[in-house]
């Protein structure tokens, strides 16, 4: 059982039998998501942390039934600003711009990730983006991981950003994507509706669940074959945390170079030079946002975007496909 109060207040955490046993620093982590591990330790030494109401090493282990008290310090008071950083733009106009994000970027500010996002290069790009989506995410419509590459749409005003937000809740916006997934077993076509959480055990990870849950539903077509890989499109109909990546990983066929789903999968020992080479020279997961569909917020337009493939991934393809 958990009390959660706002940052800045003490959260009070009682320890359940499937987390008996676990480090404090561990337990501390998983209970409070906006800490990581090392914050959590920091917070220990500092005494901000209390095991049934006294002060505990990172290394002392929780016991079922007790209550760990954490005084979890006020967020950082931050207002992203601009940085002049390269952007791929492929259509801007009065109240949007669609950008080819590519892998490695993070979209938005957050811990660890301070400078050299999406949004400090939009900000230096469009100009003042304030309140259009908060101070951490202007203009932010919908996301992409940091090592996701393509296309992503920013608003310029609370009018489109309101209107392009209310289309992907509604499933009006389409967004496709390809993969290059482990195994060229992929049927040649799946709708996948399995909801997906936090997983209970390893805090950074989303995990599809049995019980509890968002709603997550994606639609898989099989491109290509491509031994030991599948070439395979995947469309959205729900937005979850990591979710192409959750549901390949959950069907066996997790993504190529993804770094939390996919490091279970390796080439075999008799695999080429040239395709470890390919593997190997990827830049992020072989994931990429391929196109963008939705309705102009102001002229009603249906528009349709597309980006190609980054040249790491199309280097992999073309190793693939000269090998088949």
């Amino acid at each position: 059982m958990s009390e959660r109060a706002p940052e800045g207040q003490v959260q009070r955490h009682r320890v359940g039998p499937e987390h008996a046993g676990q480090r404090l620093d561990v337990f501390v982590a998983a209970m409070c998501p906006e800490l990581s591990r090392a914050s959590a330790q920091r917070l220990i030494r500092q005494g901000q942390v209390l095991l049934d109401g006294k002060s505990a090493k990172s290394s002392k282990s929780v016991p079922a039934g007790g209550v760990v008290e954490v005084e979890v310090p006020p967020p950082r008071a931050y207002r992203a600003r601009p940085e002049p950083l390269p952007l791929d733009i492929i259509h801007e106009d009065a109240d949007l711009v669609v950008v080819n994000k590519p892998a490695g970027m993070v979209v938005h500010p957050a811990a660890g990730n301070w400078e050299g996002t999406l949004v400090n290069a939009l900000l230096a790009h469009c100009g003042d983006l304030a309140g259009i989506g908060g101070e951490l995410r202007p203009g932010i419509v919908h996301r992409l991981d940091k090592d996701t590459s393509g296309l992503i749409v920013a608003a310029k005003n609370d009018r489109t950003h309101r209107h392009l937000q209310r289309q992907i809740a509604q499933r009006t916006a389409q967004r496709t994507y390809w993969a290059l997934c482990w195994g060229a077993d992929m049927p040649p076509e799946l709708e996948l509706d399995a909801p997906i959480g936090r997983h209970p055990r390893q805090r950074k990870r989303m995990a599809v669940l049995a019980y509890g849950g968002r709603p997550a539903r994606t639609v898989f077509k099989l491109l290509r074959a491509l031994p030991p890989m599948s070439l395979v499109e995947a469309r959205l109909c729900t937005g979850r945390t990591h979710q192409i990546r959750v549901h390949l990983h959950h069907l066996g066929h997790p993504v190529v170079g993804d770094p939390i789903y996919g490091r279970a999968r390796e080439l075999q020992r008799g695999a080429s030079a040239g395709l470890r080479e390919a593997v190997d020279g990827l830049h992020g997961q072989a994931l990429h946002a391929r196109q963008l569909a939705f309705e102009h917020p102001r002229t009603g337009e249906r528009m349709l975007f597309e980006a190609e493939l980054p040249a790491d991934f199309r280097r992999l393809l073309q190793v693939l496909q000269a090998e088949q």
